[in-house]
């Protein structure tokens, strides 16, 4: 029999829209968000929206707001420095894993995700943008061959999400980040471990310098 594929429950369905609208700017740190009113705003009941809310709390996306609520959080950039020298760790095995367990299914599946890409780039749209880049690496964990990755890095996405969005909206011009997206699929594809191993948490670590050097422009 067919493993059966469930739609997203809808405490995730307004987990991501939160998320997706934080990422994007439209709440932005401080803003108050109140669960009868996101509640009605969504047209649905309000326990998914306080399932999804205690998530986003735990998560530390909100915090308490005073006297009432929940509040959008500051990012901390201690925080997202730890996070991405750990992303690096696990990205660098889950390319390398890529490479050596499935370069030929890299070489058929990456182009598409190159190509979807770069037109995400072109439309200007940040949660087109974000969505993208979040396909590219989903595919090289799901072609790693190891469980363990996705639901590793799935504690991650939440805050890399908010930080990638935060970055896009204070830059004219996005990085070349699709450029070394082919790169790092040449390697995968072409089952050199090494080179994808390398690749990959450079990727990782310079995104977290210039992540880090645009948030403190800001704060500065």
């Amino acid at each position: 029999m067919k493993p059966l594929q469930s739609a997203p429950s809808l405490v995730e369905q307004v987990h991501r829209s939160i998320l997706s609208s934080i990422a994007s700017g439209q709440l932005r740190h401080g803003e108050r968000i109140i669960q009868e009113q996101l509640a009605h705003q969504l047209g649905i009941s309000r326990q998914p929206v306080q399932q999804a809310l205690t998530l986003l709390r735990k998560e530390g996306v909100l915090i308490d707001a005073p006297g009432r609520g929940l509040q959008v959080a500051p990012l901390d950039l201690d925080h997202v420095r730890h996070m991405y020298e750990v992303r690096a760790v696990i990205e660098g095995l889950a390319f390398r894993n890529a490479a050596e367990r499935n370069a030929g299914a890299a070489a058929q599946q990456g182009p598409a995700l190159i190509r979807a890409g770069r037109q995400a780039v072109a439309s200007g749209s940040y949660t087109e943008m974000i969505a993208a880049d979040m396909a590219f690496h989903g595919v090289i964990y799901a072609l790693s061959g190891n469980p363990l990755v996705a639901p590793s890095m799935e504690t991650h996405w939440t805050q890399t999400q908010r930080v990638m969005g935060e970055v896009l909206m204070r830059d004219d011009k996005p990085r070349d980040i699709w450029d070394q997206h082919e790169a790092l699929l040449a390697a995968v594809a072409a089952g050199d471990g090494d080179t994808a191993e390398r690749l990959a948490r450079r990727h990782i670590l310079d995104a977290a310098d210039f992540m880090i050097d645009r948030l403190q422009q800001e704060a500065g």
